[in-house]
This record gives structure tokens, C-alpha cells and sequence, in this order.
């Protein structure tokens, strides 16, 4: 089994900086800043996820650790219906949602292993 000195080594956290990055440009691209609304759960949601996973690494038990990683896991889903209700509201298109859920999609993936990997 692999020992992690910081979360940044983490695929997962990697990976969630990656969606908080897009996250953040689909918002300044796509999104009218007057929906204020949209605008910040979008944001909360999308550091939510990279900030409970580097919270999970300084806890000492692996019951803590999953508990932070579902609930980075929860942000990530809530990304995805928020890019849902953009598509709803003609916000964005099916091909740029598709990216998005993508791209969360294969976060949500490599988090469930690394959960995995802490059960274990």
C-alpha cells in the first residue's frame, strides 16, 4: 500500500483541482454574474471538493477520512446538477454540459477507489 506525505499527492485532489479549475472558467464564461446564486454554489461546491480532501488528510482515523471524502463526493454531484440546471435554463451547451459531467464523472470514479483504498 502507498503512504501519502501530503494530500497533493493524491490522484483524487489532483483531480478535483482540475474540476475546481474548469469549474471556475465555465463560471466566468458561461454564467451571467447577476445569477449570483449559480455563481456561488458553483464555487462553494467546486473548492468543497479539493478542501475536504486535504481536510481528510490531517485526521487520524480512516472513519474520518471517508466520511470528508463522501462528503467531497457529495460537492461533486452537486456540481453536476447545478451544470444540469444550466442546460435547463439554456446556460450552456449539451456538448460543453457533456465535458463537465465528464470530468466529474471521472473525479467521482477516482475518488470511490481512493475510499476504496482507505477501507482497506
Amino acid at each position: 500500500m502507498a503512504r501519502y506525505v501530503s494530500f497533493e499527492e493524491l490522484e483524487c485532489w489532483q483531480k478535483c483541482c482540475k474540476v475546481r479549475l474548469w469549474t471556475q472558467a465555465f463560471i466566468q464564461k458561461s454564467i451571467d454574474p447577476k445569477d449570483f446564486d449559480m455563481v456561488q454554489n458553483l464555487r462553494r461546491a467546486a473548492r468543497s471538493t479539493t478542501r475536504n480532501i486535504a481536510e481528510e488528510f490531517g485526521r487520524f482515523h480512516y472513519k474520518e477520512n471517508i466520511q470528508f471524502c463522501r462528503i467531497s463526493r457529495g460537492s461533486l454531484f452537486e456540481i453536476k446538477d447545478d451544470l444540469i440546471t444550466c442546460l435547463d435554463e439554456k446556460k450552456i451547451s449539451e456538448e460543453e454540459i457533456e465535458k463537465g459531467k465528464k470530468l466529474v464523472d471521472n473525479v467521482i470514479y477516482s475518488l470511490n477507489g481512493y475510499i476504496k483504498y482507505l477501507r482497506s
